[in-house]
């Protein structure tokens, strides 16, 4: 997470109504009891003002010609990215709150947000390796030098490992990445030219006569955590290799992080028969301003032995724009790009969802899909009220993609993350492939559409006008419409028929 302490604009937290989570009110069915049940095409809405809170409706296919000139008809012959998932942060503090809530509050809420037949079905894990700005206490996992005390910590064993089971056991197929803060401090040192110690949680670098040592620790953790009943589908070697300043940090620039994977950590996964992916970089689009730092993965690509080691890069929006993506794409057109990180906070008006639902789902949701990304993950999944727990040198201002109050650890507030993250884990599933579009276009008005494994189609739609848009879409042999609420996020799945 960005150390945010110098530009963040502090505020204090604004009292809020809470979405309590054991409430009779399931949003994730039709509210209205006259409602259709079921249908041919299933949606959910969101409203900036709350009004609809992930509302699940039904429509079905019209039984008319088509002749609305808002149709919007889905192309399956233009093809880009496959989707691998959406999803949150389980950080240690998440892992601890989701843990002080009852078992069948915890239980009820997890559903809602993993389970593919119950709930949005979100599909795609963030965790530490070792401790984050979000953790109980700065650790790694191998803090007594010597590869023989590598163990995973009480915030593995206590909290983030029994939290993943739960979510495991309602829904198998979540992916996790893993992404460390910073190696042990006895393998950092000050700089590359003096290479003195450097005993610190915060900045220093990686120690290249500790590049073997290091990659091992990445393969011990692979395989603990596999021994726990936890796959580590993909990593990245570094969380913001450019920040030095967080509470636990370490820079890594690219030619050091090329070296790495290519001497040693590509090399040691492949030994051990682990096929986890690496993703380089996990910052920032703007590269933290550092001219030579500039366009990160693709300088390390350009090694060809190191190229074979990642699958792509993974990036974050604390600066710059979103427009990188297509660059890098542009430049490493057969590399991945997943995103990795995103949070809202005092600095953002954060618990504003009439503000934040629209804007993050243009920046973040479709915006980094549309842009080539086939994954987007945001940050802490839950924090309480309090905005934590935190620590001195992490964010101290930082909303959960959910906030639970620290006073009964029940009732929730759902934020614009939970929504984004959501709107497209509800009808985009793993596998996808986003396709293209002919029709109707309008200003404030954005959709992409996808084709998911089962054949089935999924559309996700933003209306940020102020007047209610009624839109028909087809595909190509069937077609329906749909009003989409002023200011609100619009999700739609149906089946494809012969």
């Amino acid at each position: 997470m960005l150390n945010l302490r110098n530009t963040l604009i502090c505020g204090s937290i604004i009292t809020s109504i809470f979405t309590a989570c054991a409430s009779d009110n399931n949003s994730l069915t039709p509210e209205n009891p006259t409602e259709p049940t079921s249908g041919d095409i299933k949606i959910y809405t969101t409203t900036g003002s709350r009004t609809l809170d992930f509302r699940k409706s039904f429509v079905n296919f019209s039984t008319t010609s088509n002749m609305s000139p808002r149709t919007v008809t889905l192309d399956e012959s233009v093809t880009y990215q496959t989707m691998d998932g959406f999803g949150a942060a389980i950080t240690g503090s998440t892992a601890y709150n989701l843990l002080k809530m009852t078992s069948s509050d915890r239980t009820k809420f997890l559903k809602e947000t993993f389970s593919e037949s119950e709930g949005m079905g979100q599909s795609y894990i963030r965790i530490a390796i070792g401790c984050s700005d979000f953790s109980l206490s700065e650790y790694t996992l191998n803090d007594t030098p010597g590869l023989a005390n590598f163990a995973l910590q009480s915030e593995e064993t206590d909290y983030v490992i029994p939290v993943l089971k739960e979510i495991l056991a309602i829904n198998p197929n979540v992916k996790i990445l893993g992404s460390p803060w910073t190696a042990p401090k006895w393998m950092k040192v000050n700089n590359l030219t003096n290479l003195a110690p450097f005993d610190s949680w915060t900045g220093g670098h990686l120690n290249p006569a500790h590049y073997q040592d290091y990659a091992t620790y990445f393969v011990k953790w692979i395989q603990a955590m596999n021994t726990n009943g936890i796959e580590i589908y993909s990593i990245t070697p570094q969380n913001e290799p450019l920040n030095p300043g967080n509470s636990a940090s370490m820079l890594m620039f690219w030619h050091e992080q090329q070296a790495f994977v290519r001497d040693a950590l590509g090399p040691k996964l492949r030994a051990a028969g682990l096929d986890t992916k690496i993703y380089a970089f996990d910052h920032n689009y703007n590269y933290d301003n550092m001219a030579d730092q500039e366009d990160y993965p693709v300088k390390i690509f350009e090694d060809a032995t190191a190229a074979t080691y990642f699958a792509g890069s993974a990036y974050h929006n604390y600066g710059g724009n979103k427009a990188e993506l297509l660059d890098i794409q542009a430049k490493a057109p057969h590399k991945e790009i997943i995103f990795t990180e995103t949070s809202i906070g005092t600095w953002n008006d954060g618990q504003n969802l009439g503000l934040r639902l629209l804007e993050d789902m243009k920046e973040v949701g479709l915006g980094t899909i549309n842009n080539w990304s086939k994954a987007v993950i945001v940050w802490n999944l839950m924090l309480d009220t309090e905005r934590g727990p935190n620590r001195d040198g992490g964010c101290q201002t930082c909303y959960g993609a959910v906030d639970i109050s620290s006073r009964d650890y029940k009732t929730i507030r759902k934020n614009s993350h939970y929504y984004i993250v959501g709107h497209l884990s509800s009808v985009v599933k793993p596998g996808a492939v986003r396709i293209g579009t002919q029709g109707y276009t309008a200003e404030g008005i954005i959709y992409t559409a996808f084709k998911n494994p089962d054949n089935s189609y999924a559309v996700v739609l933003i209306n940020d006008t102020g007047e209610a848009s009624r839109i028909t879409f087809s595909d190509g042999k069937n077609h329906f419409s749909y009003e989409a609420p002023a200011k609100s996020v619009v999700s739609y799945s149906w089946k494809k028929t012969p």
